[in-house]
């Protein structure tokens, strides 16, 4: 496929109508031949009420298509320090595993490094032979002394002894295309760290290597083109049915990212299939159309079934931090109903409508966190955009609604982020802009909100 034929071509070179008919009714068959998925049954095809699971071809791997991601675990205070409430995210882990969720996603840098030492005592409870853990090469750090050889190595070690295991499943190059090629090479060619890799699969340490991409498409295309080379046994691609089209930032959209691995038989693991949670809490007008549709599901369920469509699709990763959002992400893949052509249609067509929004394109994975000025940068937008979702952002003080508007907006706000970790005390150092897979310009926007803040409260004109 050549890039200029993005906007009209599909996976493999389809047009759009072909696609959609892949994506729709059409799909369950495809999944099935490719993957095997099944639950037990003699027809391959999942009993109601079991998952669903998607077959790696290069390992035999029977993977559940919904992949538990460990970025979001729930915290509790200790005094003054925040940490990970260990007894909760056992009780997540064994209702997962209870119910079929076996890929578990985690990282060295998932909530401020605390994240692969809590996840490797949940499971740790559990037959090592039941479930696999992905973790990543993190060394994203501008720090030379992080993303050097022996820093890169240390952080690989250190994953084995906090994941309490002597192999990793799934093993990525985390996030790689922020930077572009110079600080690819950086991180992964000139300390050697990639030949290390491929020794590490070999040997058995590693079962399955890929990478995390966001960003240059330069890199994306790089590792692709080695692929004949390296064999890649997975990569892991943001995917839901608005950066299909409308990728944001420096981000690629979706339509080609799937399509060039769909081309090479590469498994894709989907992240971000809620766009940051945007994708579960529609603005009304939006959710109403779905609702009419299929009035039990959830909103979210819509974005799920969606990625989960996709035949090369290994697995769905989903930070659930909640008991209710894992029970319903089961329930959509127990097992998967494939979108129809029609329904793939109203997603589109729901997308186009999206992009008229003014929102931020956060999808709250807190690579930004901890701002050394204390901000809850993620917690900032996530209120701005919810607003944005419900109305709440007038354009103009001359709105008919401006006064509900206003209170909605600044009251939630003292609700949701607390006042010394608002938009006002940005200094715009920038030491966050670089470690951000939008590519959004993390100052400007905080500078806009402060402003459009300070606007409400004078009650001036805008």
């Amino acid at each position: 496929m050549k890039r200029s034929d993005k906007e009209t071509k599909g996976c493999d070179g389809m047009d759009r109508r072909e696609f959609l008919k892949v994506m729709g009714a059409g799909t369950a068959l495809a999944a099935t031949s490719l993957y095997g998925c099944t639950s037990g049954t003699g027809s391959g095809k999942p009993l109601p009420g079991s998952m669903t699971y998607r077959q790696n071809p290069s390992t035999g791997d029977k993977v559940s298509l919904l992949g538990y991601g460990c970025m979001r675990w729930p915290t509790l205070q200790e005094g003054a320090v925040e940490v990970i409430d260990q007894e909760a995210v056992n009780q997540l882990v064994d209702y997962a595993m209870a119910h079929g969720v076996n890929y578990y996603d985690t990282s060295p840098r998932y909530v401020r490094g605390l994240s692969e030492k809590a996840t490797g005592i949940a499971l740790k409870r559990h037959p090592r032979e039941k479930y696999f853990i992905a973790t990543k090469s993190s060394n994203m750090d501008s720090d030379p002394d992080v993303r050097s050889r022996e820093g890169t190595l240390a952080m690989y070690e250190q994953s084995f002894r906090d994941l309490q295991v002597d192999y990793i499943d799934y093993y990525l190059l985390h996030t790689v295309g922020n930077g572009g090629m110079a600080e690819f090479e950086d991180r992964y060619y000139k300390n050697g760290v990639l030949d290390f890799l491929l020794k590490e699969r070999e040997a058995g340490r590693i079962r399955n290597l890929g990478f995390s991409f966001h960003g240059d498409i330069r890199v994306f295309d790089h590792l692709l083109a080695r692929h004949d080379e390296i064999k890649w046994d997975f990569v892991q691609i943001q995917l839901n049915y608005v950066d299909w089209k409308y990728a944001s930032g420096a981000n690629t959209p979706g339509e080609y990212l799937y399509g060039e691995l769909a081309k090479r038989h590469i498994p894709v693991v989907v992240m971000e299939p809620l766009l940051g949670g945007r994708l579960a809490s529609l603005p009304p007008h939006l959710a109403q159309r779905l609702k009419q549709r299929r009035p039990e599901a959830s909103i979210a369920s819509w974005a799920f079934r969606y990625a989960g469509s996709f035949p090369e699709v290994l697995t769905v990763l989903s930070g659930m931090s909640y008991l209710e959002h894992l029970q319903d992400n089961i329930k959509t893949y127990s097992p998967l109903e494939p979108l129809t052509e029609e329904e793939s249609a109203l997603l589109y067509s729901m997308a186009d409508s999206m992009m008229q929004l003014s929102s931020i394109p956060c999808t709250a994975c807190q690579y930004c966190m901890p701002c050394p000025y204390g901000l809850d940068i993620p917690g900032i937008f996530s209120h701005y955009n919810r607003c944005v979702n419900e109305g709440y952002v007038p354009e103009s003080s001359k709105d008919p609604d401006y006064a509900k508007a206003r209170r909605a907006f600044l009251i939630g706000y003292d609700r949701s982020v607390p006042r010394l970790r608002q938009a006002d005390h940005c200094i715009g150092c920038w030491q966050c802009v670089h470690h951000c897979p939008q590519s959004i310009n993390i100052p400007m926007q905080m500078q806009k909100i402060d402003k459009f803040v300070e606007d409400l409260k004078q009650g001036r004109a805008f």
